[in-house]
Parts: C-alpha cells; sequence; structure tokens
C-alpha cells in the first residue's frame, strides 16, 4: 500500500490501495488499441460547434449543403470541410439528386446519441 497525497481530496482513507481484481476487469473489458483510435476519432468529430450545429439541424430532416451554409453562415468549402469529417467517421451519409446531395445523420445511433447528449446535459442544469 501507498499512502495517498494530503490534497488527494480523500479525507477518510490514509492509505493508497489497488484492487487488483477490479483493476483485472476492467483491462479485460477494455477494446483494442485500434478501435480505442475509433472511438476518440468519433468524439473528436463531435467536439466543434459547427459539426453539432450540422448534426442537429439534420435530425430531422435531409439539407443540402447550400442549406447548411445558409444555417451555419459558413462558405460552402468550409461546410465541405465538416461534412467530409463527419462522413469519415460514419456520423453523416448523404444522397445524389442531380446536382444537389443531400445529407443526413448516418443511422438511428447517432440521432440516439445526440438525443442522449441533449437529455444528459439538461439534467446537469438541474444540479
Amino acid at each position: 500500500m501507498k499512502p495517498t497525497s494530503p490534497d488527494s481530496g480523500d479525507s477518510e482513507c490514509c492509505n493508497y490501495e489497488e484492487h487488483d481484481d477490479k483493476i483485472r476487469m476492467a483491462r479485460k473489458n477494455l477494446p483494442e488499441e485500434e478501435k480505442l483510435l475509433e472511438i476518440s476519432d468519433f468524439f473528436d468529430a463531435l467536439g466543434n460547434p459547427t459539426r453539432v450545429k450540422i448534426l442537429l439541424a439534420i435530425m430531422d430532416v435531409e439539407l443540402c449543403t447550400c442549406d447548411l451554409s445558409a444555417i451555419t453562415g459558413l462558405s460552402l468549402s468550409a461546410i465541405s470541410h465538416q461534412l467530409r469529417i463527419l462522413k469519415d467517421r460514419h456520423i453523416v451519409t448523404y444522397r445524389k439528386d442531380g446536382k444537389n446531395v443531400f445529407y443526413r445523420l448516418d443511422d438511428r445511433h447517432i440521432t440516439d446519441i445526440v438525443n442522449k447528449t441533449l437529455e444528459h446535459l439538461g439534467e446537469s442544469e438541474g444540479r
């Protein structure tokens, strides 16, 4: 056992103790490094306000790049760049209709993630 530092915030416990059984279980449940990187990239893509605005805009309706440009106030080039990041991470998908390209969330899981995030943030406001 190693002693805790005085600033550890644990005024009740004077000893540092690892719980080997819990550590083994947690390590066993961790995915491979490649999957960890994919997860990190996914959340990184959601860590940009413009991309979040795009997701919220297309939650219930398909929109083209011109629509998204008008909504966000960004150039078509800037919107295309953001959409490329979202497409690469399988967060949005698209369909072509003539010369127009319409974007939507890739699947219901993305909608669920956005809705759960909004729900969680709503709960946090009451604390």
